[in-house]
């Protein structure tokens, strides 16, 4: 008999799990190309409050549709109920093949990359170690949703201590901040937001873990709300600490910032320390990732005979298993895939980003949809409506043509590679969904 999710979630948990979809590497990598992209210190810290304004909308809207729905699925539930089956088929196609799985493994890149710092395994040595972070979360999400959640606890505490002692780190032994020259080129601002939000990327998995929260109707708008608002002030207090400890000038010429200034603040020796406090950063982001990324396979599996084995809910460890497994291997052709290429992090953006940006912008256009439907009203309603949704829905359609712009730019990767594979990828699920409906 197949067994439906448990309510084992509370709200704390929740919020850690939102904290630890978002703080990933983005916060070690992507200030200074931010600070590159911004003419002052204000826009500079502007740009990373604007960036968690942006994301609170947006889970202003998610927290709407996770009350209509709250049930374990998340978009694919709000696609398939807003704008039909066939395009919540091709979005489950899309986030098994390249938005979460890619996602997922270019995070293990960059735990690869700073993990070879303190070992390093061969030629390939970032590969094989975001392989083998793929496999031990696999394993450790199969085993079940409480050994799961007791980790994303202890890594996102470890994760949350580590950021807040670099910030009072920098506060109290403070450095030689290096102004930005007078003659310095900046980028447009707008490039600059594409990196803050790429920061600030993963809150929306959480709608994944409705069907999983206790009072999901209610609790869901708790989660989001709280887990952004701690995101948002981690962020700019980690980036005050940077400007404080390097100033802007310095920020841009860094290519590795946390480990400039924990050598400021602690010498070289520190760097060893900051890897590892990276390692932990990028375990904690995947975790979470995994464990919410197998929950729109499985709703998926439940809907088509063709897939029903991926509907499977194992009792023991209340968990997807079947689903963990084929997004298990999915990640690992990935890796092997990424490893052939210059740079695995940059290859697996390029591979996802458009994408991303194309689901996100239809799951904001469902919140209308179900507003001009009418019928009851949900639990938790978006306040400001119709702005709020709005602003989100162009902020989207903003960030998918800015993402295709960045692969075309001068500064950016060329056109086509993997960011036509993934095109091309999500195109292959269009013949899939008919095939899977002439089964049905």
């Amino acid at each position: 008999m197949t067994a439906n999710p448990k309510q084992l979630l509370s709200v704390p948990d929740g919020i850690f799990l939102v904290a630890g979809m978002v703080i990933g590497v983005g916060i070690f990598k992507l200030p200074s190309l931010v600070a590159g992209n911004t003419t002052s210190e204000t826009q500079f810290l502007m740009a990373w409050l604007l960036g968690g304004a942006i994301s609170l909308c947006g889970a202003l809207v998610y927290a709407e549709l996770a009350s209509r729905y709250p049930e374990t699925g998340g978009e694919y539930r709000f696609l398939q109920q807003g704008l039909g089956r066939g395009a919540a088929f091709v979005f489950a196609w899309a986030r098994l093949t390249v938005i979460q799985t890619g996602a997922i493994v270019a995070v293990g890149f960059a735990f690869g990359d700073y993990a070879s710092e303190v070992l390093r395994l061969g030629e390939k040595s970032s590969a094989w170690w975001a392989a083998i972070a793929v496999i031990a979360l696999t394993a450790l999400n199969v085993a079940g949703t409480m050994q799961s959640k007791t980790l994303q606890k202890v890594t996102e505490i470890v994760l949350i201590a580590a950021l807040v002692l670099i910030a009072l780190g920098a506060l109290v032994v403070g450095g030689t901040p290096k102004p930005m020259a007078a003659d310095a080129k900046t980028g447009p601002f707008g490039l600059a937001m594409i990196f803050v939000l790429f920061a600030y990327g993963g809150w929306n998995e959480a709608a994944y873990l409705s069907g999983e929260v206790r009072d999901a109707r209610r609790n869901m708008l708790r989660i989001l709300v709280a887990g952004i608002v701690v995101v948002t002030v981690l962020y700019v207090l980690v980036n005050v600490a940077y400007l404080m400890t390097l100033g802007q000038g310095g920020m841009r010429e860094s290519k590795a910032i946390a480990v400039d200034l924990m050598r400021v603040i602690a010498g070289d020796k520190a760097a060893v320390l900051i890897a590892l406090v990276v390692c932990v950063s990028a375990l904690t982001t995947m975790n979470a990732a995994v464990f919410t990324g197998a929950r729109a396979t499985w709703a998926f599996g439940r809907d088509y005979p063709l897939f029903a084995r991926l509907g499977s809910w194992r009792e023991s460890g209340s968990t997807p298993a079947n689903a963990l497994l084929l997004q298990g291997a999915v990640m690992l052709l990935l890796v092997l895939a990424a490893s052939f290429t210059r740079d695995g992090f940059q290859a697996m953006v390029d591979y996802t980003a458009p994408v991303f940006w194309t689901f996100f912008l239809l799951t904001g256009l469902t919140l209308f949809v179900f507003r001009r439907r009418g019928g009851e009203a949900p639990a938790v309603r978006t306040p400001g409506y119709p702005v709020i949704p709005a602003v989100f829905c162009l902020m989207c359609l903003y960030m998918l043509y800015s993402t295709i712009d960045y692969a075309r730019a001068p500064w950016g990767p060329k056109f086509g590679g993997m960011v036509l594979v993934g095109i091309l990828v999500v195109a292959a699920g269009i013949p899939l969904c008919f095939l899977a409906r002439r089964k049905q």
